[in-house]
């Protein structure tokens, strides 16, 4: 009975050596068995007894030796060999575990990327390859499988991170009994064509890269709140305290070329006005002592045209030449506008207002 239900693991190891393995502690929990093998055939058979065990709690749980041919005869005993608890005859190329990949590439063109590996030595009709991708943006492995030893798979998108990896599988049934696969060859990772150490550093750029242009935005945005704030505030402070025009840019000559005395900028600025306005002068009334009141009643009699009067020293000094000045108003208190001032002359004096 014991022969009906012993389960084994049998793996071939790319055809080169092999793994037998049972339940030891649930089948044989009173004793411990002895394992043999043979890949002879017909009646001579030579068994040869396990290398080397494999142990579970010191019970031997396994046996791993070399594969030697096509046909393998295994054979279970108790650990005295009188009794046989289990035998079987089997073909180990149906248990085949291929290894894995051998010096892949990867080949990227556009949007494009084609794996390939090394063919193996053997039985390279019954082996696929296959590839498995995933980007931070995907749930889990995207998988494609081809003939060995080459897989092309397109739709990579450059601004994405990859993570790649391959393996080699057996095809069932045709070849193999068990669906065994090789281990997955290193895992790589690229972006654009370009191999990474790791997708994280993907990952920390961006990161980095959306923090730079958040600050940036962030001080953008504050300095445009201040320069509207600044206009807002310079708006309300002329409203409610106008500016004070300051006379030394009005009479920039008087501060810069006189440094402030009034007397000598309003005499040379006063022969320049007169010099300058003579088209605008009405006919010149000539005063003679003899005659003074007759030309004073003419000239009251003309039409009120622009009056320029003149200041000069010789007029001060009670000079005859002074007597001779265009269209001369009453002496009594007179009012003339020059230059944004107002001058109040009355007899010989004259004051700025």
């Amino acid at each position: 009975g014991w022969k009906d239900v012993i389960s084994t693991t049998i793996i071939n190891f790319n055809n080169e050596k092999m793994q037998i393995t049972w339940a030891a502690r649930e089948l044989f929990s009173s004793e411990n068995v002895s394992f043999s093998y043979t890949f002879d055939e017909g009646k001579n058979k030579v068994w040869k007894p396990c290398p080397t065990y494999l142990l579970d709690q010191d019970y031997n749980s396994g046996c791993l030796f070399k594969t030697e041919g096509p046909t393998l005869a295994i054979s279970i005993r108790k650990s005295n060999g009188s009794e046989e608890l289990f035998s079987k005859t089997l073909k180990s190329d149906f248990y085949i575990k291929p290894n894995r990949p051998e010096n892949v590439t990867f080949f990227w063109k556009a949007d494009t990327v084609t794996v390939s590996c090394n063919k193996p030595e053997r039985a390279v009709k019954c082996l696929t390859l296959e590839l498995q991708y995933k980007s931070k943006f995907d749930n889990g492995w995207q998988s494609r499988t081809s003939k060995c030893c080459s897989v092309g798979e397109q739709g990579f998108d450059p601004r994405k991170c990859y993570s790649f990896r391959v393996r080699l599988k057996r095809l069932v049934p045709y070849c193999n009994v068990v669906n065994y696969s090789s281990d997955w060859a290193a895992e790589t990772f690229w972006m654009n064509g370009t191999l990474l150490d790791s997708c994280g550093d993907d990952i920390k750029s961006h990161s980095n890269t959306v923090t730079v242009l958040s600050c940036l935005l962030a001080v953008l945005l504050v300095m445009l709140i201040l320069l509207i704030l600044l206009c807002k505030w310079q708006r309300l402070r002329k409203s409610v305290m106008p500016a004070i025009p300051d006379p030394k840019y009005i009479f920039a000559d008087l501060f810069n070329d006189h440094n402030g005395n009034f007397q000598e900028w309003i005499d040379k600025t006063d022969h320049a006005m007169v010099q300058t306005k003579l088209e605008y002068e009405e006919t010149e009334c000539i005063i003679e002592e003899e005659s003074q009141q007759e030309d004073e009643k003419n000239c009251d009699k003309q039409e009120p045209q622009e009056k320029i009067f003149s200041f000069s020293r010789a007029a001060e000094n009670n000079d005859p030449k002074a007597a001779q000045i265009a269209c001369l108003m009453p002496r009594s208190n007179t009012i003339a506008s020059f230059a944004g001032f107002q001058i109040l002359m009355n007899d010989d004096m004259y004051v700025m207002l």
